[in-house]
Protein backbone atom coordinates (compact mmCIF):
# COMPACT_ATOMS: atom_id res chain seq x y z
CA UNK A 1 0.00 0.00 0.00
CA UNK A 2 1.52 3.29 -1.06
CA UNK A 3 1.09 6.10 1.42
CA UNK A 4 2.40 9.53 2.24
CA UNK A 5 4.79 9.22 5.17
CA UNK A 6 2.41 11.03 7.51
CA UNK A 7 -0.35 8.46 6.94
CA UNK A 8 -0.95 4.84 7.99
CA UNK A 9 0.96 4.85 11.28
CA UNK A 10 -2.06 3.19 12.87
CA UNK A 11 -3.02 0.95 9.97
CA UNK A 12 0.54 -0.36 9.73
CA UNK A 13 0.22 -1.90 13.19
CA UNK A 14 -3.00 -3.71 12.30
CA UNK A 15 -2.38 -4.26 8.60
CA UNK A 16 -1.50 -7.95 8.55
CA UNK A 17 -4.23 -9.05 10.97
CA UNK A 18 -6.89 -7.00 9.15
CA UNK A 19 -6.09 -7.92 5.57
CA UNK A 20 -5.41 -11.59 6.23
CA UNK A 21 -9.18 -11.54 6.86
CA UNK A 22 -10.36 -8.95 4.34
CA UNK A 23 -8.01 -9.31 1.37
CA UNK A 24 -5.98 -12.50 1.17
CA UNK A 25 -9.14 -14.63 0.54
CA UNK A 26 -9.57 -12.71 -2.75
CA UNK A 27 -6.65 -14.69 -4.21
CA UNK A 28 -4.50 -11.64 -4.95
CA UNK A 29 -1.34 -13.09 -3.37
CA UNK A 30 -1.50 -16.21 -5.55
CA UNK A 31 -2.30 -14.10 -8.62
CA UNK A 32 0.74 -11.82 -8.32
CA UNK A 33 2.92 -14.74 -7.28
CA UNK A 34 1.97 -16.55 -10.49
CA UNK A 35 2.74 -13.45 -12.57
CA UNK A 36 6.14 -13.19 -10.90
CA UNK A 37 6.91 -16.81 -11.68
CA UNK A 38 5.89 -16.26 -15.31
CA UNK A 39 8.16 -13.20 -15.50
CA UNK A 40 11.06 -14.91 -13.74
CA UNK A 41 12.26 -11.68 -12.14
CA UNK A 42 13.44 -9.29 -11.17
CA UNK A 43 10.19 -7.97 -9.70
CA UNK A 44 9.27 -4.55 -8.28
CA UNK A 45 6.20 -3.91 -6.13
CA UNK A 46 4.97 -0.34 -5.76
CA UNK A 47 3.44 0.21 -2.35
CA UNK A 48 4.65 -3.07 -0.85
CA UNK A 49 3.32 -2.28 2.64
CA UNK A 50 4.28 -4.94 5.15
CA UNK A 51 5.04 -7.49 2.43
CA UNK A 52 1.76 -9.41 2.45
CA UNK A 53 2.10 -10.00 -1.32
CA UNK A 54 5.81 -9.45 -1.91
CA UNK A 55 7.28 -11.69 0.80
CA UNK A 56 5.84 -14.92 -0.68
CA UNK A 57 7.32 -13.95 -4.06
CA UNK A 58 10.72 -13.23 -2.56
CA UNK A 59 10.61 -16.51 -0.66
CA UNK A 60 10.19 -18.27 -4.01
CA UNK A 61 13.75 -17.10 -4.70
CA UNK A 62 12.82 -14.41 -7.23
CA UNK A 63 14.88 -11.19 -6.99
CA UNK A 64 12.52 -8.53 -5.64
CA UNK A 65 12.43 -4.86 -4.74
CA UNK A 66 9.72 -3.29 -2.61
CA UNK A 67 8.98 0.44 -2.78
CA UNK A 68 6.98 1.93 0.09
CA UNK A 69 6.44 5.49 1.36
CA UNK A 70 5.43 4.55 4.91
CA UNK A 71 8.36 4.14 7.30
CA UNK A 72 6.05 2.28 9.70
CA UNK A 73 5.12 -0.30 7.06
CA UNK A 74 8.76 -0.84 6.11
CA UNK A 75 9.80 -1.25 9.75
CA UNK A 76 7.26 -4.04 10.19
CA UNK A 77 8.41 -5.73 6.98
CA UNK A 78 12.06 -5.54 8.00
CA UNK A 79 11.12 -7.13 11.32
CA UNK A 80 9.85 -10.21 9.45
CA UNK A 81 13.41 -11.14 8.43
CA UNK A 82 12.95 -10.84 4.67
CA UNK A 83 15.27 -12.96 2.51
CA UNK A 84 18.43 -11.37 1.09
CA UNK A 85 16.97 -11.32 -2.44
CA UNK A 86 14.41 -8.69 -1.29
CA UNK A 87 15.60 -5.06 -1.38
CA UNK A 88 13.47 -2.42 0.33
CA UNK A 89 13.35 1.24 -0.71
CA UNK A 90 11.45 4.06 0.92
CA UNK A 91 9.88 6.23 -1.76
CA UNK A 92 6.68 7.35 -3.42
CA UNK A 93 5.27 5.56 -6.42
CA UNK A 94 4.65 8.76 -8.40
CA UNK A 95 8.32 9.79 -8.43
CA UNK A 96 10.89 7.07 -7.90
CA UNK A 97 14.25 6.45 -9.53
CA UNK A 98 16.05 3.16 -8.94
CA UNK A 99 18.96 4.02 -11.21
CA UNK A 100 19.67 1.44 -13.87
CA UNK A 101 17.46 -1.26 -12.33
CA UNK A 102 15.02 -2.80 -14.79
CA UNK A 103 12.26 -5.27 -13.96
CA UNK A 104 10.49 -8.03 -15.84
CA UNK A 105 7.41 -7.33 -13.74
CA UNK A 106 6.31 -4.20 -11.92
CA UNK A 107 3.10 -4.59 -9.96
CA UNK A 108 0.99 -2.62 -7.52
CA UNK A 109 -1.30 -4.78 -5.40
CA UNK A 110 -4.34 -4.06 -3.26
CA UNK A 111 -5.45 -0.81 -4.85
CA UNK A 112 -2.27 1.13 -4.10
CA UNK A 113 -2.70 2.97 -7.41
CA UNK A 114 -5.92 4.46 -6.00
CA UNK A 115 -3.91 6.53 -3.53
CA UNK A 116 -2.85 8.69 -6.50
CA UNK A 117 -5.71 11.17 -6.40
CA UNK A 118 -5.05 13.29 -9.49
CA UNK A 119 -4.15 12.63 -13.11
CA UNK A 120 -0.73 14.28 -12.90
CA UNK A 121 0.37 11.87 -10.16
CA UNK A 122 -1.13 8.90 -11.99
CA UNK A 123 0.73 9.76 -15.21
CA UNK A 124 3.94 10.44 -13.27
CA UNK A 125 3.71 6.98 -11.71
CA UNK A 126 3.11 5.32 -15.07
CA UNK A 127 6.08 7.18 -16.56
CA UNK A 128 8.29 5.86 -13.75
CA UNK A 129 6.99 2.36 -14.37
CA UNK A 130 7.83 2.56 -18.08
CA UNK A 131 11.37 3.73 -17.34
CA UNK A 132 11.93 0.79 -15.00
CA UNK A 133 10.52 -2.00 -17.18
CA UNK A 134 12.88 -4.40 -18.89
CA UNK A 135 12.27 -5.16 -22.59
CA UNK A 136 8.98 -7.10 -22.83
CA UNK A 137 8.34 -6.30 -19.16
CA UNK A 138 4.78 -5.95 -17.89
CA UNK A 139 2.93 -3.80 -15.37
CA UNK A 140 0.09 -5.31 -13.32
CA UNK A 141 -2.22 -3.65 -10.81
CA UNK A 142 -5.72 -3.78 -9.39
CA UNK A 143 -8.36 -1.31 -8.26
CA UNK A 144 -11.88 -1.89 -7.01
CA UNK A 145 -14.68 -1.81 -9.55
CA UNK A 146 -16.89 1.00 -8.19
CA UNK A 147 -20.38 0.00 -7.14
CA UNK A 148 -22.42 2.95 -8.33
CA UNK A 149 -25.26 2.41 -5.83
CA UNK A 150 -22.74 2.50 -2.99
CA UNK A 151 -21.08 5.64 -4.36
CA UNK A 152 -24.48 7.34 -4.50
CA UNK A 153 -25.12 6.52 -0.83
CA UNK A 154 -24.55 9.59 1.38
CA UNK A 155 -25.48 7.92 4.67
CA UNK A 156 -21.85 7.82 5.88
CA UNK A 157 -22.86 5.04 8.27
CA UNK A 158 -20.19 3.27 10.31
CA UNK A 159 -20.10 -0.52 10.02
CA UNK A 160 -17.92 -3.23 11.52
CA UNK A 161 -15.71 -4.85 8.89
CA UNK A 162 -13.10 -6.86 10.83
CA UNK A 163 -12.22 -8.23 14.25
CA UNK A 164 -9.14 -10.06 15.46
CA UNK A 165 -7.39 -10.85 18.75
CA UNK A 166 -3.80 -10.64 19.98
CA UNK A 167 -2.27 -10.81 23.48
CA UNK A 168 -5.67 -11.07 25.15
CA UNK A 169 -7.08 -7.96 23.43
CA UNK A 170 -9.80 -8.15 20.82
CA UNK A 171 -9.72 -5.39 18.20
CA UNK A 172 -12.85 -4.50 16.25
CA UNK A 173 -12.48 -2.28 13.19
CA UNK A 174 -15.30 0.00 12.08
CA UNK A 175 -15.31 1.79 8.74
CA UNK A 176 -17.27 4.74 7.36
CA UNK A 177 -17.06 6.25 3.88
CA UNK A 178 -17.68 9.71 2.54
CA UNK A 179 -17.88 10.29 -1.22
CA UNK A 180 -16.70 13.27 -3.24
CA UNK A 181 -18.35 12.35 -6.51
CA UNK A 182 -17.08 15.40 -8.38
CA UNK A 183 -13.45 14.34 -7.75
CA UNK A 184 -14.15 10.57 -7.67
CA UNK A 185 -12.51 10.44 -4.24
CA UNK A 186 -13.62 8.38 -1.26
CA UNK A 187 -12.55 9.28 2.27
CA UNK A 188 -12.34 6.14 4.39
CA UNK A 189 -12.56 6.70 8.15
CA UNK A 190 -11.38 3.83 10.33
CA UNK A 191 -11.99 3.35 14.04
CA UNK A 192 -10.22 0.58 15.96
CA UNK A 193 -11.98 -0.36 19.20
CA UNK A 194 -9.88 -2.44 21.63
CA UNK A 195 -11.67 -4.74 24.08
CA UNK A 196 -10.49 -6.93 26.94
CA UNK A 197 -13.02 -9.43 28.35
CA UNK A 198 -15.74 -7.56 26.49
CA UNK A 199 -14.84 -4.18 28.03
CA UNK A 200 -13.62 -1.34 25.81
CA UNK A 201 -10.08 -0.44 26.90
CA UNK A 202 -9.03 1.88 24.08
CA UNK A 203 -9.86 3.41 20.72
CA UNK A 204 -7.82 4.72 17.78
CA UNK A 205 -8.86 6.51 14.59
CA UNK A 206 -7.37 7.08 11.16
CA UNK A 207 -8.56 8.16 7.73
CA UNK A 208 -7.26 8.20 4.18
CA UNK A 209 -8.51 8.87 0.67
CA UNK A 210 -8.87 6.71 -2.43
CA UNK A 211 -9.59 7.69 -6.03
CA UNK A 212 -12.00 5.40 -7.84
CA UNK A 213 -11.76 4.58 -11.54
CA UNK A 214 -14.07 3.21 -14.19
CA UNK A 215 -12.77 0.53 -16.53
CA UNK A 216 -12.56 2.69 -19.69
CA UNK A 217 -11.04 5.59 -17.77
CA UNK A 218 -8.14 3.32 -16.81
CA UNK A 219 -7.71 2.06 -20.36
CA UNK A 220 -7.54 5.63 -21.68
CA UNK A 221 -5.12 6.64 -18.91
CA UNK A 222 -2.81 3.75 -19.77
CA UNK A 223 -2.96 4.57 -23.49
CA UNK A 224 -2.09 8.20 -22.75
CA UNK A 225 0.94 6.97 -20.77
CA UNK A 226 2.10 4.76 -23.66
CA UNK A 227 0.80 1.37 -22.47
CA UNK A 228 -1.25 -1.31 -24.20
CA UNK A 229 -3.53 -3.55 -22.16
CA UNK A 230 -2.59 -7.22 -22.44
CA UNK A 231 -5.32 -8.53 -20.15
CA UNK A 232 -8.21 -7.20 -18.08
CA UNK A 233 -10.04 -9.38 -15.56
CA UNK A 234 -12.84 -9.00 -13.04
CA UNK A 235 -11.10 -10.90 -10.24
CA UNK A 236 -7.86 -12.65 -9.32
CA UNK A 237 -8.99 -15.96 -10.79
CA UNK A 238 -8.66 -14.43 -14.28
CA UNK A 239 -12.38 -14.40 -14.94
CA UNK A 240 -13.53 -12.03 -17.72
CA UNK A 241 -14.52 -8.50 -16.84
CA UNK A 242 -18.27 -8.89 -17.32
CA UNK A 243 -21.42 -8.04 -15.41
CA UNK A 244 -20.49 -6.24 -12.20
CA UNK A 245 -17.26 -7.85 -10.95
CA UNK A 246 -15.57 -6.78 -7.68
CA UNK A 247 -12.18 -5.91 -9.17
CA UNK A 248 -10.52 -4.31 -12.16
CA UNK A 249 -7.30 -6.31 -12.65
CA UNK A 250 -5.04 -5.14 -15.45
CA UNK A 251 -1.82 -6.40 -17.01
CA UNK A 252 -0.25 -3.92 -19.45
CA UNK A 253 2.97 -3.46 -21.42
CA UNK A 254 4.64 -0.50 -23.12
CA UNK A 255 2.97 0.06 -26.48
CA UNK A 256 6.30 0.57 -28.25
Amino acid sequence: MAAPPEEYRLSARHYDATYALLRTPSGDVDFYRALAREAGGPVLELGCGTGRVLLPIARDGIPCTGLEASAEMLAILRGMTPPPNLALVRGRMEHFDLGGARFALVFSAFRAFQHLLDVDDQLACLACVRRHLAPRGRFAFDVFNPQLARIADDSDAETEDARFAADGVETVRFAARRQDRARQVMTLRLRYEHRRDGVIVGEEREEFRLRWFLRWELEHLLARAGFAVDALWGDFHRRPFAGDPPEIVIVARPAS
